[in-house]
C-alpha cells in the first residue's frame, strides 16, 4: 500500500542518485568530458558542442513527452524503458572509444556525439516523469530533504567515481583509459536505475484528457506560459542561470593550458566539486525550503565561481572554483525542480515541467556559443566576463520572484 513520504521510497531515490552519479561523473561537463573531446580534437567549439550533448538532446522531446504524461495514472513503467535505453547509449559511448579509438578520431567522435546525444534525449522523457514522481511520492517540505539527500549521496558517489577516474587516467594510456571509465560506469549505472525502477507509485487520479493532435497541445501549453507570468519570470531566471555553461567546459581547459594536469589532478578536482556539493547539500540546501531564495544563492556561488576565474593562476585558485561550483550546481538543480512544482497546478504538472525544462533547455546549448567566441577570440577572460554579466542579471532578476506562500 502506498504511502506518503515513505523512508523506502526516499531510500531507492537516493540510491538511484548515488549510482548515477557514480557513473555519469567520468563524463562531467567541467573536467574529464572536454579533455576526452579534446584528444580526438583541438577545437574549442568541437568541446562546447560534445558538452551540449550530453545534456542538450533533452530539448528536442520535452513537450512531446509532456503531451502523452499528462494522461498516465502511473509513469514509472514508462520510465523503465527509458533507464534500459540510457543504459545502453553510455555503454555505447565506451564501445566505440574501445574498438575505434585513435584510429579514425573522426568516427571516434561521430559515436560519442551520437552516445551522449541518445543518452540526453531519452532524459527529455525521463525527466517528466522523474518530477511527476517525486511530486506525487513526496511532500513539499520532505522532498526538499531527500532532493538534498541525493545531492549528497550522489556528491559522495562523485567523490569515489573521480578517485577512481584518477587512477585509470593515470595508470592506462588514452583514449583506453577513457573507454574503460565508461564500459565500467555504465555497470554501476544499471544498479541505480534497477533500485529507481521498484519504486512504489500511487495512481494519479486528477488527470488531463489528451488532446487528439500534438499540435493542439503545443497550442494549449503555449496559452499556458502566455497566462502564467510566475511560470515566465522563472523560465527567464533558470534560462539566465545557464549561462555558466557559457564557459565552464572551458575552465578546465585553461587549468589545463597552465599546468598540464596528470590524471589525479584531474581526479582532485573532481573530488573538490562534490566535497562542495555535500558541504553544500549538509548545511546549506536542506535547511533552505524557499526556492526562489536558494535560487539566488546557488547563482551568487555560480558567479563567485567566475569572478575568481578572471584572475586565476594558482591551482589553489582552480581548487576553489571547483568547490563552488559543486556547491552551486546542487542549489540550482534542487531549486529548479522545486520552483516548477510548486506553481504547477496537479493535472497540468507535467506540461508545467515540460514548458520551464523545454525553454530552459536551451541554455544547455551555450556550450556552444562559448566555443565559437573562444575559437574567435582566444580569450578566456572574455567569456568569463560575459558569464558573469549575464550571471549578474539572473541573480537580479531572481530577487525579483515572490514567492508562493507570499
Amino acid at each position: 500500500m502506498f504511502r506518503l513520504d515513505d523512508p523506502k521510497n526516499n531510500t531507492k531515490n537516493v540510491l538511484h542518485a548515488f549510482f548515477l552519479a557514480l557513473g555519469v561523473t567520468i563524463a562531467e561537463p567541467s573536467t574529464i568530458l572536454p579533455l576526452m573531446v579534446h584528444h580526438f580534437s583541438d577545437s574549442a567549439l568541437i568541446v562546447g558542442i560534445f558538452a551540449s550533448l550530453l545534456r542538450g538532446g533533452a530539448v528536442v522531446v520535452q513537450l512531446y513527452a509532456a503531451f502523452h504524461a499528462q494522461a498516465y495514472v502511473r509513469v514509472l513503467p514508462y520510465l523503465r524503458k527509458v533507464f534500459f535505453f540510457r543504459f545502453l547509449s553510455w555503454l555505447m559511448v565506451g564501445l566505440s572509444i574501445l574498438f575505434l579509438g585513435d584510429e579514425n578520431p573522426a568516427l571516434t567522435l561521430f559515436f560519442i556525439g551520437l552516445g551522449l546525444f541518445f543518452f540526453s534525449f531519452s532524459a527529455g522523457f525521463g525527466a517528466i516523469y522523474f518530477k511527476e514522481l517525486q511530486a506525487k511520492l513526496f511532500t513539499k517540505k520532505y522532498r526538499g530533504k531527500t532532493m538534498a539527500n541525493r545531492q549528497i549521496a550522489g556528491a559522495v558517489a562523485s567523490i569515489i567515481s573521480g578517485g577512481v577516474a584518477g587512477y585509470v587516467l593515470s595508470w592506462y594510456e588514452a583514449p583506453l583509459n577513457y573507454a574503460s571509465l565508461f564500459i565500467i560506469s555504465s555497470l554501476f549505472m544499471a544498479v541505480g536505475f534497477v533500485a529507481f525502477g521498484t519504486i512504489s507509485e500511487p495512481v494519479k487520479e486528477n488527470v488531463s484528457v489528451k488532446e487528439k493532435h500534438f499540435s493542439s497541445f503545443v497550442v494549449n501549453a503555449g496559452k499556458i506560459l502566455k497566462s502564467d507570468k510566475r511560470l515566465r519570470d522563472q523560465i527567464i531566471v533558470i534560462l539566465l542561470g545557464y549561462s555558466y555553461f557559457l564557459a565552464m567546459p572551458f575552465v578546465i581547459l585553461n587549468a589545463n593550458a597552465t599546468h598540464e594536469l596528470t590524471g589525479w589532478m584531474l581526479g582532485g578536482f573532481i573530488t573538490l566539486q562534490m566535497l562542495g556539493s555535500i558541504i553544500g547539500s549538509m548545511f546549506l540546501w536542506r535547511r533552505i525550503h524557499h526556492y526562489e531564495r536558494m535560487l539566488s544563492l546557488s547563482l551568487f556561488m555560480m558567479l563567485l565561481a567566475f569572478v575568481i576565474a578572471l584572475f586565476a593562476e594558482s591551482l589553489v585558485s582552480y581548487m576553489v572554483i571547483f568547490f563552488l561550483f559543486g556547491i552551486a550546481f546542487d542549489g540550482f538543480k534542487i531549486s529548479d525542480m522545486n520552483l516548477v512544482i510548486e506553481i504547477a497546478p496537479e493535472d497540468k504538472r507535467p506540461v508545467y515541467a515540460a514548458l520551464q525544462v523545454n525553454i530552459t533547455s536551451l541554455g544547455l546549448f551555450f556550450p556552444i556559443l562559448g566555443g565559437v567566441l573562444l575559437s574567435l577570440l582566444e580569450s578566456y577572460t572574455f567569456i568569463y566576463l560575459i558569464t558573469v554579466f549575464l550571471l549578474l542579471v539572473a541573480i537580479y532578476l531572481s530577487l525579483r520572484l515572490k514567492s508562493k506562500e507570499a
